[in-house]
């Protein structure tokens, strides 16, 4: 299927936090959002991997050859990474969160990073029009640090480990705001046809309320299209 960008697609470059971290959101990201969905409606949504808390099945390879064209002339200026550089993409799938709060991992009730390394980008297109929210921002109290680099990684995760065993240490659901490790320092919209990029190792989470998990439904859910660009250069 071919994806063509919208032609009322709306750009604004945010920073997160204090270290200013670079954040683009981009409403109307693509022309037929609705193909998407329905493209996501005849596959075989399944668990995928320990972290992710639902369901997930590979999005179509012309949605990769969309967001490098989308993504590519925002590079330089945004992210400081060259325009010429190799797009690889090691994760881009539909996504749909279905996991009830009880059953969430340490792991899963708190922000995370998903790489450690300045050129790895993270894209999340949100697909649903329920009110099931958006992408949030974190700093870790401890630390002070809402980007994990890797000269902060082994600090950061030794220091969350002891974490961890705290009593209080988290809600026991979806972090949604503040917590006693975590405080949210953005948070962005899940607004049909909007799309988000930010760097891979920034701290962030989506934002679930644990009283009422999304269903497991393509049309009535979460669904959303999760991607990792790898930057090589």
């Amino acid at each position: 299927m071919l994806i063509r960008p919208h032609s009322d697609l709306c750009l604004q470059a945010r920073r997160i936090g204090t270290e200013g971290a670079p954040l683009l959101v981009v409403d109307q990201a693509v022309a037929d959002p609705d193909r998407l969905v329905h493209k996501a409606s005849r596959g075989h949504f399944a668990p995928q991997g320990a972290l992710f808390p639902g369901l997930r099945v590979r999005a179509p390879l012309s949605y990769e050859v969309f967001l490098e064209h989308l993504v590519r002339p925002l590079l330089a200026e945004h992210f400081h990474l060259p325009a010429q550089a190799r797009f690889v993409f090691p994760m881009c799938h539909y996504s749909l969160v279905t996991l009830p709060p009880e059953r969430l991992s340490f792991p899963q009730r708190v922000p995370h990073v998903d790489s450690v390394r300045d050129n790895g980008l993270a894209t999340v297109h949100y697909l649903f029009r329920g009110d099931w929210g958006g992408t949030a921002f974190y700093r870790h109290r401890a630390t002070g640090f809402e980007v994990v680099d890797e000269a902060r990684r082994e600090t950061y995760f030794e220091t969350l480990q002891d974490e961890s065993r705290r009593e209080d240490a988290t809600d026991g659901g979806y972090i949604n705001g503040d917590s006693a490790l975590f405080e949210r320092v953005d948070s962005v919209d899940g607004v049909y046809n909007r799309l988000v990029v930010y760097r891979r190792n920034s701290l962030h989470s989506g934002n679930i309320d644990s009283h009422r998990v999304p269903p497991a439904d393509v049309q009535a859910g979460r669904l959303s299209i999760n991607s990792f660009i790898d930057v090589i250069f």
